[in-house]
């Protein structure tokens, strides 16, 4: 009894360690459910080990673990540990650098000798006690029932109704607000289907975009907003800017990460209002909302579907999700000739826009391509690529083949004989350790371009703020009547 109150006095004052930090105590009712989730952890431990001190240094370990992790995440991303975090582990499994960078080379150091020592101290004092072993498959189990009865009683029936990540962490606790999260993300229901598209008409003379091609420019943000200094312009986005049918800021809630909330909201066009708690990884909800996609509603009046990502597709589950949703090719890693030594890590966007050039000369009348960037993906460390530079400087030299790709496919739409539309934005900026990080503005650009089929492209709108997904209905009032505008 002595070994698991010490263990509970210990996960509170380390639970207390998560930032942001709360300025007063954790209300009851979440260190109620954190005593619970700490139980179930110290049976999991017992069940396992059939020892008390071996299960409560391994509840305390796994705690602590969440703890590094939520604050990594926090110090990188603004943004602490959700419970759809969780559904990462197996990427982090498949592109550990994608993550680990976040962490501290220390504290990466002394994470990994805690887990070898757990490991060895687990095997040297595992006991063959059978009822030890069965009292602890019993805590685990009570707990945890516990614990879903009372998130789902009267106690937590008005709390956390709306997002509020950073308050309801303060109030409750890492674990408690996760387990809590996650309850309302399962009780979010599917929306209504979304009615069909009418047919494309022309609007005031202009034609609807038969081809119409949206690239998500993974970490794209104009430098001139990042560092103040005119003299980094990007010339392709400024001359994108001038002849655009519509630009501006794309006010995008990430930072850093979470490429699936812009790329959501540009496909499904669901704000995160409407979203709830499934804002945090729409993509795990979003075969029940399939109908919302661009590619569904535009592949349902005839356009030829294509998506495209240089990368692993089963990163965020996309070779299932996309195929669900509506696209009818996709292209992903395996599309594309492997990076040649010292080229960088990804494939580049010049070789990406090449392959979108290619793919709008082989697409029929009407067509949808949305592709999604890999070039500017981080982490900007000293391993990045062989004599680079890291830091500011590397991310801008790789921006500036962005920026080439951008201006390329203007000229290969300005030269197509269809009416078309180019939609290019960024998905988040970039975290750059000590020289871009949270906290101050997050937006990126955008820029659409309509172009009319004879060379020429489209005045329209000037310079309008959105949401990504405001945007996405901004693309579909390139093809509705002037009445559903």
């Amino acid at each position: 009894m002595i070994v698991f109150i010490a263990m509970l006095i210990a996960s509170i004052l380390l639970d207390a360690s998560v930032r942001p930090r709360a300025i007063r105590f954790r209300a009851a009712r979440g260190l109620a459910l954190h005593a619970l989730a700490m139980t179930a952890l110290f049976g999991f431990g017992l069940a396992l080990s059939g020892n008390a001190p071996v299960a409560a240094l391994l509840a305390i370990a796994l705690l602590a673990l969440f703890v590094v992790a939520s604050n990594a995440k926090f110090t990188m991303l603004g943004e602490p540990l959700v419970f759809s975090d969780l559904a990462l582990l197996v990427a982090v499994v498949r592109h550990p650098r994608f993550y680990f960078t976040a962490v501290p080379q220390r504290q990466r150091w002394l994470g990994a000798i805690a887990l070898l020592l757990a490991a060895l101290t687990l095997m040297a004092l595992f006991e063959p006690a059978p009822l030890a072993h069965a009292a602890g498959l019993a805590v685990m189990i009570g707990a945890s029932g516990a614990m879903g009865v009372l998130l789902r009683g009267r106690w937590f029936a008005a709390e956390a109704l709306r997002p509020g990540l950073e308050a309801d962490l303060a109030r409750f606790g890492l674990i408690a607000t996760a387990a809590l999260y996650w309850l309302r993300w399962r009780e979010t229901a599917d929306p209504p289907p979304q009615p069909p598209l009418p047919a494309p008409h022309a609007a005031a003379g202009i034609a609807a975009p038969q081809v119409i091609v949206i690239v998500q420019c993974e970490s794209f943000a104009d430098p001139v907003a990042l560092t103040g200094d005119a003299s980094r312009a990007l010339p392709g986005l400024d001359r994108a800017r001038a002849a655009a049918w519509q630009y501006g800021e794309l006010e995008v809630s990430g930072f850093g990460a979470y490429t699936m909330r812009t790329e959501y909201g540009v496909l499904f066009g669901r704000s995160e209002a409407a979203l709830g708690f499934r804002r945090y990884d729409p993509f795990l909800s979003a075969h029940g909302e399939a109908s919302y996609a661009l590619s569904a509603q535009l592949g349902a009046i005839g356009y030829r579907t294509t998506f495209v990502h240089p990368h692993d597709l089963r990163f965020y589950g996309r070779n299932r999700l996309m195929p669900a949703v509506g696209f009818d090719r996709l292209i992903g890693a395996e599309g594309f000739a492997p990076t040649l030594e010292g080229g960088g890590r990804y494939v580049d966007d010049r070789t990406l826009g090449d392959a979108l050039a290619a793919l709008v000369d082989q697409s029929p009348e009407t067509a949808l391509i949305y592709a999604v960037t890999m070039e500017n993906h981080g982490p900007w460390d000293k391993h990045r690529e062989p004599g680079a530079a890291i830091g500011l400087d590397a991310y801008l030299r790789h921006l500036r083949s962005s920026d080439a790709m951008l201006t390329a496919l203007c000229t290969r739409l300005a030269a197509d004989e269809r009416p078309a539309l180019l939609v290019f934005f960024g998905d988040h900026r970039p975290s750059i350790p000590g020289i871009l990080e949270p906290g101050g503005a997050r937006h990126t650009p955008y820029v659409m371009l309509r172009f009319d089929g004879t060379g020429g492209t489209i005045a329209g709108n000037g310079r309008v703020d959105l949401t990504p997904a405001d945007l996405h209905h901004a693309v579909l009032d390139c093809l509705r009547p002037p009445a559903a505008v």
